[in-house]
């Protein structure tokens, strides 16, 4: 049975951010993930998780200036020192949430640049991030986003970040691997999962093609997560889906789960 977790930058959006902690809880989730949590205190957020039982399984570095469209830092060339400074802004989270994975994201490399160059920044930036989390227990991973979403994002493909990962190969360094982002870019869901499952350190679901609940759309999950756990694949699977209308209403496909309003 999959071990989901409620992603709070998508979720429970009928609420400002610091009380969908406790709306998660309610519904049954053990974990939740978001993608910033900058905004706020460590501690005070560590205190949520602690009032309400959850596991913080996942958030991502500073991306940039996302208001100004940069969506990561780390394939972009001349921003190494950023990326660099966006280690030490996440270490405090990491250790007062107990948070054992962050995401880098690669970002949209200006018009011209040298793919070659942006991937050995990309793969530079990596080994760094690795090397400096290695110490204190944390995985580093890389998401492949589909094209679509954002346009111009370096990392498209599962198959890139699976060379990208091996070649830095870094035993801390993994792969954020997003069914919705997957069947967009690459499709053949299930055997791209048992090919990568080695590298496999965290999952995200969303139904395709409006990454809406994941009971909408093309994808069959209730397969996938039988595979999954036939793989034995233990780790959480993120829930990064934006709901189609009220959240709580829209958790009926996760009932089987544990998940979701009592019946």
């Amino acid at each position: 049975m999959p071990k989901l977790a409620a992603n709070l930058t998508t979720l429970f959006n009928e609420v400002p951010f610091l009380e969908r902690f406790e709306r998660a809880a309610e519904a049954g989730f053990e974990a939740v993930e978001f993608l910033f949590p900058y905004d706020h205190a460590p501690g005070d957020l560590a205190a949520l998780l602690a009032r309400h039982g959850l596991e913080q399984a996942l958030f991502n570095l500073l991306p940039g200036d996302w208001q100004a469209g940069e969506r990561g830092l780390a394939a972009v060339p001349g921003r190494e020192r950023a990326f660099r400074a966006s280690l030490e802004s996440a270490l405090p989270y990491t250790e007062a949430l107990g948070c054992r994975r962050v995401h880098m994201m690669a970002g949209i490399p200006p018009e011209g640049a040298d793919p070659r160059e942006c991937r050995e920044v990309y793969a530079g930036n990596l080994r760094a991030a690795a090397d400096f989390f290695a110490p204190h227990g944390v995985a580093v991973l890389i998401e492949p986003i589909n094209s679509r979403d954002i346009p111009g994002y370096f990392l498209n493909r599962q198959g890139e970040a699976v060379a990208l990962i091996e070649a830095v190969g870094a035993p801390n360094a993994g792969l954020q691997m997003d069914f919705y982002h997957c069947q967009i870019m690459d499709g053949d869901l299930a055997t791209h999962l048992r090919a990568n499952l080695v590298h496999i350190r965290h999952i995200q679901i969303a139904g395709v093609p409006e990454r809406h609940e994941p009971d909408l759309g093309e994808v069959n999950y209730p397969y996938l997560f039988d595979l999954l756990d036939s793989l034995g694949y233990d780790g959480w699977v993120g829930c990064e889906y934006r709901p189609a209308g009220d959240t709580l209403a829209g958790l009926g496909w996760a009932r089987p789960y544990g998940i979701g309003a009592p019946e």
